[in-house]
């Protein structure tokens, strides 16, 4: 921290909620503030042994002593956050700027009727575009309008920008994947706005030079849930075979699967300005891995997986999920083995600079 941003690589179910939850305990930032889209996207908590599948409250809600913000870019559905709040106990320390749409029955009832959405695209039918599309003509009822979010309504950008100035901790989630961006993704299999980090930080107020820390979230494979293009996609018994099997956390349908993507790896890395990478779910790739909190606990084949991502990124693989709990971490942030890959890294960022002269 002070400032970090952590988004999707892939095409969301990266682990996102796993990660912001391990960062908010472990780094205890003053302000978790949610970008990225809707209550069409789900992140996955598990905390306490207790497991929270939330579509609106930031995962940073485990770390009691956090401030929750929701930013002007997100759209939200009330019944939706208001049974999150009272799920999370979070009531008390919510914020949701005034500027927020607001996703209306009516919405989810016109991505229901169109084919186009549920048919070819696979929409997850939240209302989200229907509400984002109202939005982008000036139309759609603001969170300010909504009696029942009075209790939790207010500036949330102004805040922001507060705790900027007082050098406090902030996180900034963003949500689903790179490549279900309505700019950067595999279009027209995308969401309705864009997903990268750029945007997350648009969606809540802070400024490109205001941010400290880009996290780019990979699994060790590639899932995608819904329509549209997967490379190297295997058939459903090899999937079950692997134990890759999984189900998406809004519409419960089935993920497709694939190996991990480098070349998908690097265009991410490049389009949301990587300073890291968090890869989750190592253990499912490597049974072995299953509870390491050291690097030196990882097996050979293991710690070469790890090494070419860094190698083909340029980009240090600081954070390791080993297990479905927030604490199934091995952190490389303050290792020689992260800061390896650094220089790289370095060298890569001066070029663009002297590309520039």
């Amino acid at each position: 921290m002070p400032c970090t941003v952590i988004v999707g690589g892939f095409f969301g179910d990266e682990g996102k909620g796993k990660i912001a939850a391990y960062l908010a305990m472990k780094d205890k930032p003053d302000i978790c503030v949610r970008g990225g889209n809707g209550p069409n996207a789900g992140h996955t908590v598990i905390h306490g042994g207790v497991q929270y599948s939330l579509r609106l409250i930031p995962s940073g809600f485990v770390n009691p002593s956090t401030r929750l913000l929701i930013g002007p870019g997100v759209p939200v559905d009330p019944t939706v956050l208001l049974d999150e709040l009272r799920k999370t106990d979070s009531e008390r320390r919510i914020e949701v700027d005034n500027q927020c749409a607001i996703v209306e029955p009516r919405h989810k009832e016109q991505e229901s009727r169109s084919d186009h959405l549920s048919k070819k695209v696979g929409s997850t039918k939240s209302g989200v575009g229907a509400c984002n599309a109202e939005r982008a003509l000036r139309m759609a009822k603001l969170a300010q309008q909504i009696p029942s979010l009075k209790p939790y309504v207010g500036d949330t950008v102004g805040e922001v920008q507060e705790a900027l100035l007082e050098n406090k901790k902030i996180m900034i989630e963003g949500t689903q994947g790179t490549f279900l961006s309505l700019y950067h993704g595999t279009y027209p299999y995308v969401t309705s706005k864009d997903t990268t980090a750029s945007a997350a930080c648009a969606d809540v107020g802070v400024g490109p030079t205001q941010v400290d820390d880009v996290i780019v979230i990979f699994k060790a494979y590639v899932t995608r849930v819904g329509e549209g293009p997967l490379e190297g996609q295997l058939k459903r018994d090899e999937v079950a075979r692997r134990g890759w099997t999984e189900f998406g956390t809004v519409t419960g349908r089935e993920r497709r699967a694939a190996p991990f993507d480098f070349k998908l790896a690097k265009r991410a890395v490049q389009l949301n300005g990587a300073t890291q990478i968090a890869l989750t779910k190592l253990d499912v790739l490597f049974p072995s891995a299953k509870g390491a909190r050291r690097g030196d606990d990882l097996d050979g084949e293991a710690r070469e997986f790890i090494s070419r991502i860094e190698r083909e990124t340029g980009v240090p693989v600081t954070l390791i999920g080993t297990g479905p709990g927030e604490e199934d971490i091995i952190d490389r942030r303050r290792t020689n083995a992260a800061r390896a890959v650094q220089p790289v890294l370095e060298r890569k960022k001066l070029s663009h600079v002297e590309a520039r002269r």
